[in-house]
């Protein structure tokens, strides 16, 4: 098959046909995990109609064959990934969750980990950072001037290199900070122009930022084994295939008696009895349990 190139017939109106949308939807959870319903079709159609107009291409089934054969592919995949996620996030997202991580279950860790001094936190989809440079800034206000004796290592992980690029620029607007305490703000961010400000250093270092694949065993293996993992607001896009098996990742990945935290319309109901689910107010956060229960 010839690699695509520009089409010279542009169509105007680029609807996605079923058969497209149908090969298209495959392909994409074949790559990612996420499962675009049948009601979605729509939404599809909207967010791709410009990756075809930027390629120059004239029909989705064009597009479905340039993103399959030609050598380009790789950074097309890339814009992709960017279009189909939602990257909807603020800085302390959830208090009540971000409360029993702070005075709670870190706490716990601390204690735990009080002799190797060694944290780990993994931020699976991350996005634009806000999460795990929250996370940071919590880890910043417990352990105040102890932190520097600690070897902590925040794991940011998402399939979007662009969202990523902009995690490590560390630059948001007033929208990202919207649910942030005044005093946070003044600490931990300078401004630099009127309603933009940047994440301190101290915050920064602390987060390694890297591209992952969820449904990807390989990648996963490479993370450090971790003693919190959040991985809100992501599950929600996966069938419950993908969901079981990403839940057994994070499971593998979590060392024993680690906390897995998930978004607030989120659950393990009918995925995994290898966690045992604690209740605090306002939220629910996941402890590995005993293997023999897995799922």
């Amino acid at each position: 098959m010839a690699f695509l190139t520009k089409s010279t017939t542009l169509r105007k109106d680029y609807k996605i046909t079923d058969e497209e949308f149908k090969l298209l939807r495959d392909f994409i959870y074949n790559q990612t995990g996420i499962y675009i319903a049948d009601n979605r079709k729509y939404l599809l159609e909207t967010r791709l109609r410009n990756r075809l107009k930027e390629r120059g291409l004239s029909s989705f089934s064009e597009y479905y064959y340039f993103l399959k054969y030609d050598p380009d592919r790789r950074k097309e995949l890339e814009k992709l990934y960017s279009v189909i996620t939602t990257n909807e996030t603020s800085f302390f997202r959830n208090p009540p969750q971000l409360k029993v991580f702070q005075e709670i279950i870190l706490p716990e860790i601390i204690e735990r980990q009080k002799i190797s001094k060694r944290l780990r936190i993994w931020s699976a989809g991350c996005s634009t950072g806000e999460e795990p440079y929250t996370i940071s800034i919590i880890l910043h206000e417990v352990l105040k001037q102890q932190i520097k004796n600690w070897n902590i290592k925040i794991t940011a992980n998402d399939i979007s290199n662009d969202v990523l690029m902009a995690a490590k620029r560390g630059i948001y607007g007033e929208y990202s900070l919207r649910t942030t305490p005044e005093s946070i703000k003044t600490k931990y961010f300078e401004k630099i122009s009127e309603g933009r400000y940047k994440i301190k250093k101290e915050i920064q270092k602390l987060v390694d930022f890297k591209q992952i694949n969820l449904v990807d065993g390989l990648q996963i293996k490479q993370i450090d084994k971790s003693h919190v993992v959040f991985c809100r607001n992501v599950i929600i896009y996966f069938d419950d295939a993908a969901k079981k098996k990403v839940i057994n990742y994070i499971y593998d990945n979590l060392e024993e008696g680690g906390y897995l935290f998930l978004g607030h319309s989120e659950s393990l109901h009918n995925l995994s009895r290898a966690f045992v689910p604690k209740y605090y107010p306002g939220s629910i956060v996941y402890k590995k349990g005993d293997r023999k229960w897995r799922k």
